[in-house]
């Protein structure tokens, strides 16, 4: 299989992963309520201009994930493929009917009530009766007032909250940056897992804090976040979905949700930032071990009132029986490395973020996988993958050192080295 369908196929999964990653912790009439709102939902799907996903599909791709996992939820060819799924006139018009006559019915019973009418031989599939409903207008649902309860998690890890704060200038060794503040809170218990300043708050700066909070408290069950750049990356979707973690995104312009890390970031404000000197913003590191003192030893001590008087840190120790910890079947160094596809050169280079290296001389002409670690030093080889198999490491290009290279197939260098003027 070629390394763009199987980035195809990965893309699916975890866009399936996206869809019933709400459902995972529900049951009964609350995961039915949640499939109904997620099949109303306008979505942008790998492949297709299709912009909606049935009830149905979204209730296999859950019961698929409970089976295999993120592997379970790759496509595979269609059953159906070369076979006509055009509606007749006759099915289309009886569909029509049965929903106008019983708006109470789902879209399934609604067809398995065609299908059982006599004389009606023509197959109907899901997918053709929903496009069928949209297009008549027949997929409205009531719209039911925005349900804006306070909520709070009963056990640690069950929920973290993530967001950005702008923070102070802070010197890099030249002159003075802006920073950004990148960071988590659980739920159930206001214990920060990790917390870090950055000169960015690209998806580069906030994956390294997501490591060091999953090191540090374990792995949630879910990841609630907004709608900025860091938050809509592939590899944070990768990371989610390989560790069993539902990535949800708050609906724009609707930041009630995120009330809790919201909360932390004002007593950042005005119980962190006021006490900062100068000394404290000579460095990043000098400014980040300042915070990690300040959360541990005060913020995390600190009475809170959404605790009903307790401290995170015993709230914590009430409620962390259950947190999932980072074990040993659980590589973070792999999981976390970016990738990219590259094209191996007839000399048997590759180009990785302006710097070149060489690989095995058998991948000369194939794709690859490159992955890497982003923060890595730049002379550290990276990893080689070729359909889906380890293909070694891919090293700095020395061409001093391939000057001195003996080769089996000798060449010249007067054939590959010559000179640009007239004889």
């Amino acid at each position: 299989m070629s390394q763009n369908t199987e980035r195809h196929r990965l893309d699916v999964a975890m866009f399936r992963y996206r869809v019933i990653a709400p459902l995972i912790d529900l049951a009964g009439p609350a995961r039915m309520a949640e499939v109904r709102r997620l099949a109303g939902k306008a979505w942008v799907i790998p492949g297709t201009s299709r912009t909606r996903v049935a009830e149905g599909t979204i209730l296999h791709w859950q019961r698929a994930w409970r089976r295999g996992g993120l592997d379970a939820l790759k496509p595979g060819p269609r059953s159906d493929r070369g076979k006509s799924r055009r509606l007749t006139v006759e099915a289309a018009e009886l569909l029509i009917s049965i929903r106008r006559d019983h708006p109470e019915l789902s879209v399934r019973d609604v067809v398995a009530r065609a299908e059982q009418t006599d004389g009606f031989s023509d197959p109907v599939s899901l997918s053709a009766a929903y496009r069928l409903f949209h297009a008549e207008g027949l997929m409205t649902p009531e719209r039911a007032p925005p349900d804006l309860r306070r909520f709070a998690h009963a056990h640690a890890g069950d929920l973290w909250q993530s967001d950005i704060m702008h923070g102070p200038k802070c010197g890099d060794g030249r002159r003075r940056r802006k920073t950004y503040m990148i960071v988590m809170i659980d739920d159930a218990t206001r214990i920060v897992p990790w917390s870090a300043f950055a000169f960015s708050e690209g998806i580069n700066d906030f994956l390294p804090v997501f490591r060091q909070a999953l090191l540090r408290r374990g792995i949630p069950g879910k990841l609630f976040v907004d709608n900025g750049s860091a938050y809509r990356s592939r590899r944070l979707d990768l990371v989610c979905a390989r560790l069993g973690i539902a990535l949800i995104h708050a609906r724009p312009y609707h930041a009630a949700g995120k009330g809790k890390v919201e909360r932390y970031i004002r007593t950042v404000r005005q119980r962190f930032l006021p006490g900062l000197e100068a000394a404290d913003t000579a460095s990043l590191d000098i400014l980040n071990r300042r915070l990690a003192a300040w959360v541990e030893g005060e913020y995390h001590h600190t009475p809170h009132r959404g605790l009903e008087g307790m401290t995170p840190a015993d709230a914590w120790a009430a409620k962390a029986l259950d947190v999932r910890l980072v074990d040993g079947s659980v590589d973070l160094d792999d999981l976390f490395l970016d990738e990219a596809v590259r094209k191996v050169s007839k000399d048997r280079v590759v180009s990785l973020r302006n710097r070149l290296y060489e690989v095995d001389t058998g991948l000369v002409g194939r794709k690859v996988t490159l992955r890497f670690d982003p923060a890595a030093p730049p002379g550290r080889p990276i990893l080689v993958v070729a359909d889906g198999e380890d293909a070694g490491q891919a090293w700095p290009l020395d061409l001093n050192a391939n000057a001195r290279v003996k080769r089996d197939n000798a060449i010249s260098f007067s054939s590959i080295d010559t000179d640009d003027g007239e004889d």
